[in-house]
């Protein structure tokens, strides 16, 4: 990891422990765990509020006035809404990304859960989904939480990522793997 992703996930975790305790002790996790994936949503589907958190040209005021409309609008938590302004007034918005991701984890590990990241060459059904948590859980003993996406690139398979652990049944990865085999033999 470079310096300045390390530094930036350092920021982004104390940001993210000081409102999960916070939040934990006014006992708001629930409605800290919907304002999260709201927010995240937004994130990821609006180009216009990555620019607002990652471009230099807006000013410290410009970006705690856009970000308290944006909480207010969207119904923050208090808590959350005045971070994200302590953020924007410290320069820290770019952190945003970072920040959520540590909130998400922190909610599930206080729920006991895991998340499960998994990559398929097609959007998984909700059965395909159920049966892959039932087999996950009884593989960790805890609860698990899919997190779906879609690379069509892998071809066919699946590739799941728990915690450090990885399992890659993907086409791709057989492909290379024969491919690197090939390259030995001849």
């Amino acid at each position: 990891m470079s310096e300045t992703a390390s530094i930036s996930m350092g920021v982004a975790s104390r940001y993210a422990k000081a409102i999960f305790d916070l939040v934990l002790e006014s006992d708001e996790v629930a409605e800290l765990e919907n304002d999260v994936e709201s927010l995240s949503d937004a994130l990821d589907n609006s180009q216009e509020l990555r620019d607002l958190i990652a471009s230099p040209l807006y000013t410290r005021d410009d970006q705690k006035a856009a970000i308290v409309a944006i909480g207010t609008k969207m119904k923050l938590l208090a808590n959350l809404n005045n971070t994200l302004a302590l953020m924007a007034s410290k320069r820290r918005l770019f952190v945003m990304g970072s920040f959520l991701r540590q909130l998400k984890i922190l909610i599930a590990e206080h729920k006991g859960e895991i998340t499960a990241d998994v990559m398929s060459a097609k959007s998984l059904t909700k059965e395909q989904s159920d049966k892959l948590a039932k087999a996950i859980k009884e593989r960790v003993g805890k609860e698990i939480k899919i997190n779906a996406s879609v690379d069509e690139s892998i071809i066919g398979g699946i590739v799941i990522k728990v915690g450090s652990k990885m399992i890659d049944t993907s086409i791709r990865s057989k492909l290379n793997s024969l491919q690197t085999v090939m390259k030995e033999v001849g």
